[in-house]
């Protein structure tokens, strides 16, 4: 894993990194001494001409060359492919092994000199072992050497609770599912920001299935700390709708990246109110925008009777999230639900007040609920670990990843830390420190690492109550498995507090994916359904 020393400089590229390239080479080498190889025998009889015995002499030295270059590369391959990613050792000779194969591209280079210059020269020889001695040269001139070196309590989920959620998610994006209205309307909802052609209001109407009468506020507003969000009123459910937008543009990423903690100013008697600084100043533009414009007020007008529903994906799960925590003095009755939200939102003590009034999604492996500063830290040393103690080399790794993309499968590869072995994981960093010195020194760490210091942020938590939705079996790729089925539990937010690293961890995420799990979830009278996480009370989420 250490970059290779080659010329009294370190590089960017590992003596392991070279099996993949040098099968490559090999490959090409292998197949062009067998054409040299056959053209010769083939004409041999017809060499003959003016300057056959150079032609020949030619093509037997270039075989030469060809089979020691051959076998430089093999045992290139072979070096590389032995030891483990920290284990470095038994790959020593590789420096050898890449001076020798560099030394042997001057020859190669003289060589096709050579042939370039007798060609030009012309022969009276056969044709087809001219044009064999022409795609000779081209091809020496176009192959290079196979390292480009850089610097270096039962509780019971029901379908109407599921349903009922799912018809709450609007998707924010400019094209759905069939062909948006793009056109201009005159309007009796306020549209704020750009959408001149309609066509993002378009996608919402196409979607959501509501007409513009059922709209109050559409705002496509979009800067750091201020979401696009709308306001719509569901009649099917007696609800007022806020839906937030989650993260689409580079404004939205920046908003996302202000991961320090900030006071929440909230009316609630939580003494511990640390929130997510980018996510909150967000939460407090949409909230001056629904109370200082009074666009809640012009909704409850219409509908005095209907109750407030806050929804969001992802960033907007968020920030829904802080809203509702925003708008419960004055809205008592308020329910959020979050969709995939970050875990990194607030304090503990406003994770366990919000279980009352705000549910959160998570399907499967999704990231972002598990992601927060102190998770990007654990998962840093987790990974630095898994490194040190895994067994197995890198290409197999690389490989049995690729058959998993491809075919599917178990994603899980088995080294030496399954079964009881695990515990090694667990141990501290100081262990681990000793281990990879004795590997390569390349590994020591400094006593002032950073894998040592303490934390420097507090850790924060997911919003509300969670519903973990879960697929079951193994679904393969390109359709040749059968549609994955899902599940749907209560889950603790310790089950979120370690990332997990997979092929789904960002596709879990999308909210097409997540619709179409909650669906299958709806459509499916089966689901499985288990007990809410100890020390959470039952709640009606419908």
């Amino acid at each position: 894993m250490p970059g290779m020393v080659l010329f009294g400089r370190r590089w960017a590229i590992a003596s392991d990194d070279l099996v993949f390239p040098g099968f490559f080479e090999l490959v090409v080498r292998v197949l062009w001494w067998i054409g040299i190889l056959t053209l010769y025998l083939m004409h041999r009889g017809k060499l003959d001409c003016a300057g056959g015995a150079l032609l020949s002499s030619y093509l037997i030295v270039l075989m030469i060359l060809l089979a020691v270059v051959i076998c430089t590369v093999s045992a290139i391959m072979c070096v590389s492919m032995r030891g483990t990613i920290c284990n470095p050792g038994p790959r020593k000779s590789m420096s050898k092994l890449l001076y020798i194969r560099l030394a042997l591209f001057f020859p190669e280079m003289v060589w096709a000199s050579l042939g370039a210059a007798w060609v030009a020269d012309g022969v009276q020889c056969d044709r087809t072992v001219v044009n064999g001695i022409i795609a000779t040269v081209v091809v020496r001139t176009q192959i290079w050497c196979p390292v480009t070196l850089r610097r270096a309590s039962p509780c019971f989920i029901s379908n109407r609770t599921i349903s009922g959620t799912t018809r709450s998610l609007p998707r924010w994006s400019a094209t759905s599912q069939g062909a948006p209205s793009c056109r201009s309307r005159t309007t009796d909802y306020d549209l704020v920001g750009g959408d001149q052609l309609n066509c993002h209001f378009g996608s919402i109407l196409h979607t959501t299935g509501l007409q513009y009468r059922d709209f109050i506020h559409v705002s496509f507003h979009d800067k750091v700390y201020e979401l696009p969000f709308i306001v719509a009123l569901d009649h099917r459910k007696e609800s007022v709708v806020v839906a937030v937008r989650g993260t689409m543009s580079l404004q939205d990423i920046l908003t996302d990246l202000s991961a320090e903690s900030e006071v929440l100013d909230v009316e609630c008697e939580v003494q511990d109110r640390l929130a997510h600084k980018g996510i909150s100043q967000a939460a407090r533009y949409v909230y001056r925008r629904l109370i200082n414009d009074g666009i809640l007020s012009q909704a409850f007008s219409i509908a005095p009777e209907y109750r407030l529903v806050i929804v969001g994906h992802s960033l907007g799960g968020g920030a829904a999230a802080l809203l509702a925590t925003m708008l419960r003095a004055t809205y008592p009755q308020v329910r959020c639900y979050a969709f995939s939200p970050p875990r990194g939102l607030w304090s503990k003590a406003l994770h366990e007040y919000s279980q009352s009034f705000i549910v959160s999604l998570v399907l499967g492996k999704d990231v972002i609920p598990r992601l927060s500063v102190t998770n990007l830290e654990d998962l840093k040393r987790r990974i630095l670990r898994v490194v040190a103690q895994c067994n197995k080399p890198k290409y197999k790794i690389l490989l049995h990843g690729l058959w998993y993309e491809l075919f599917g499968g178990n994603p899980n590869f088995p080294t030496e830390l399954d079964g009881g072995d695990q515990e090694v994981l667990t141990q501290p960093l100081l262990g681990e420190q000793s281990l990879l010195t004795r590997w390569s020194p390349a590994y020591s760490f400094s006593s002032d690492s950073p894998l040592d210091s303490s934390p420097k942020y507090p850790p924060l938590y997911p919003p509300g109550r969670i519903i973990h939705l879960q697929e079951e079996g193994a679904s393969g790729r390109f359709g040749c498995c059968s549609a994955a089925q899902y599940s749907a539990k209560w889950s603790h937010e310790a089950e979120f507090s370690k990332i997990l690293i997979g092929p789904k961890m960002l596709t879990d995420h999308m909210p097409d994916i997540l619709m179409r799990a909650l669906d299958s979830l709806v459509s499916d009278r089966a689901a499985c359904v288990s007990c809410p996480a100890q020390g959470v009370s039952g709640v009606d989420v419908a």
